[in-house]
């Protein structure tokens, strides 16, 4: 007999424990895939506590912005978080799914629930940047209909740009 596991999405607060679990594990393979393909290193520790630090998400709580966890048979497992740039426009930002839970639908549904938030914000469009070597990020945005852009942000590591319309749900 085969046992069925499923994604559950749920809000979580910026700093929770669950969400800085996540955000450490999300951090530290971004950084660590930038150095090893650029200078051959994993990132400096020292320097992994203070990128951790410097960003403890605090813009994407309530009321300008949502934190959401996916949670795959009840082991959290990924996160995506939106912010309000401004009435109109959220920036989709921290799509990360462990490792070990990739391949098993996650990503896109936290996406979508990230859309979702977005909407419940006021947001007709969503934005997003990414790296170059981030390719599976990149497919992931363009098979969820996201578009390349011109760029909306000047973050030194940001190289692709994309944004979606937001469909009104009735």
């Amino acid at each position: 007999m085969s046992r069925m596991t499923t994604w559950t999405i749920t809000p979580q607060a910026p700093g929770s424990p669950v969400a800085a679990a996540l955000w450490r594990a999300y951090y530290t393979e971004v950084s660590d895939r930038w150095y090893l393909l650029y200078e051959g290193h994993r990132t400096d520790p020292a320097e992994l506590e203070r990128g951790i630090a410097a960003d403890p998400g605090a813009e994407l709580a309530p009321p300008r912005g949502q934190l959401l966890v996916g949670w795959y048979d009840g082991t959290p497992a990924g996160s995506a978080g939106v912010r309000l740039l401004d009435p109109e426009t959220a920036e989709l930002t921290r799509v990360f799914v462990a490792e070990d839970r990739r391949g098993k639908g996650g990503a896109a549904l936290l996406v979508a629930a990230a859309e979702d938030a977005a909407r419940a914000l006021g947001a007709r469009r969503l934005v997003l940047d990414t790296r170059g070597d981030l390719v599976e990020a990149r497919a992931l945005y363009a098979r969820l209909g996201y578009t390349e852009t011109g760029p909306h942000n000047a973050d030194r590591y940001a190289e692709h740009w994309f944004t979606k319309e937001l469909e009104t749900v009735n």
